[in-house]
Parts: structure tokens; C-alpha cells; sequence
């Protein structure tokens, strides 16, 4: 389905899970501080406790742990908005408002990681790759429910074409997480930039004059 996402570990490493952890962990604690390229490969491995040359048993590079902590952190992305993706019979104001008030909490965790995958996809090819995946799949599950919505007779018939709507409202939301999850957190700045979401997905997606964002949900 799609482009395959490249490996990001060595396939030869298949015992020290706990080390592999350790490593991860480490290097999203040091993005949190530092961009990757500011971030040695000795450093990751001196916070975790092994040498230089025992963490290229666990990854072939720097880039191969971010893209690691990128495939995980994307997984987490993807799941935060599959009360949406998932709709049934609750009201679309409320999965959606939830799902974007998830997915912002989620890049208020993750910020760093996320980031760092982005913007390492100008330099990484194996990078670019794994984003234009992870991405593929996104905006395809988004153009899957706005085309299960319109079935229903619930959302605007096309043109524009569901997919590239999905790739339109998908890119807006990175452009806004990426943006604040720079900033410091703001209780009542996190609701506005949830709700004002919310606003251009129902509106953009939903038919109905009826559906109107509900109220964010508080954090």
C-alpha cells in the first residue's frame, strides 16, 4: 500500500530492548533541548550508558533513531484521530473537536520529535521517505471518512476531490501543531487554536448548517 517506509533499525539487532528504550528516551530528551544536528552520536550513547560503538548495534545513525521515535510518535498521531476516522453515530462537532484538542495535546509531548522529523527530511532521504509515508497514510484515512461522510449524505458532495480536501486539512493542522508546539503552553491559546480548527474542518467537510464545533474540551 503505498510507498514502504524505510527500516530504521539494523536487522541484525534483535536483543537489548531495554537499551534500545534507553536510547530513544535519551535522544527525545536531548531534541526537547537541541536540534539534531547539534547532537552527537557519542552524547546519545553517553546519556544511555553504552559506548559509541555499542549504539550502532541498536542503530545505524542518528537519523535511524529519530525515524525510529518519528514511526512511534506518528503511530501516536495517527491513533489520536481515529475517534474521527472511526465516527459512527456520535456527533461529527464532537469527534472532531476532540480529535484535534488529542492531536495538539500529542505534539505538546512529542513536539520535538515531530519536528525534528520534518524538518530532517530536507537533508535525509530515508527521512524524506518515512514523512511522504507516514503522510500517504494520514491523508488517505482522511479522504476514506470524508468519502464514507458524503456516502451518508452528511458532508459536501466534491469537487473538491476527497483526497486532495484530506491533503489540504491535514497540512493546515501541521503547519498550526508545529507552530505550537514551539510556544508555551496556553490553556486558553490550546482551546482557541482547537476550536478555530475545528470550525474550518466542520465547515469545510459537513453540508449540514446544524453541525457547529462544540466546546473544547478542557485539559
Amino acid at each position: 500500500m503505498g510507498e514502504a517506509a524505510p527500516s530504521t533499525r539494523r536487522r541484525t539487532a534483535r536483543k537489548g530492548d531495554l537499551t534500545e528504550r534507553r536510547l530513544m528516551r535519551e535522544a527525545e530528551a536531548l531534541l526537547a533541548a537541541r536540534p539534531l544536528a547539534s547532537i552527537g552520536v557519542d552524547e546519545i550513547a553517553t546519556a544511555a550508558g553504552i559506548s559509541r560503538s555499542s549504539f550502532y548495534f541498536y542503530f545505524a545513525s542518528r537519523e535511524a533513531l529519530l525515524r525510529a521515535l518519528g514511526e512511534q510518535a506518528h503511530h501516536e498521531v495517527l491513533t489520536s484521530a481515529e475517534r474521527w476516522l472511526n465516527r459512527t453515530h456520535e456527533p461529527p462537532e464532537e469527534v472532531i473537536t476532540r480529535a484535534l484538542a488529542d492531536n495538539l495535546a500529542l505534539w505538546r509531548r512529542r513536539g520535538p520529535v515531530l519536528r525534528a522529523l520534518y524538518d530532517t527530511r530536507n537533508s535525509d532521504p530515508e527521512s524524506a521517505a518515512l514523512w511522504r509515508a507516514i503522510a500517504r497514510r494520514y491523508v488517505d484515512a482522511t479522504a476514506a471518512q470524508i468519502d464514507r461522510e458524503r456516502d451518508a449524505g452528511l458532508a459536501h458532495p466534491a469537487p473538491p476531490d476527497a483526497r486532495q480536501l484530506a491533503a489540504a486539512l491535514t497540512g493546515m493542522n501541521l503547519r498550526a501543531f508545529y507552530d505550537a508546539s514551539q510556544r508555551s503552553p496556553s490553556p486558553q491559546g490550546d482551546r482557541e487554536l482547537v476550536q478555530t480548527l475545528a470550525t474550518v474542518w466542520i465547515r469545510t467537510v459537513y453540508r449540514h448548517g446544524s453541525v457547529q464545533p462544540s466546546r473544547t474540551p478542557a485539559s
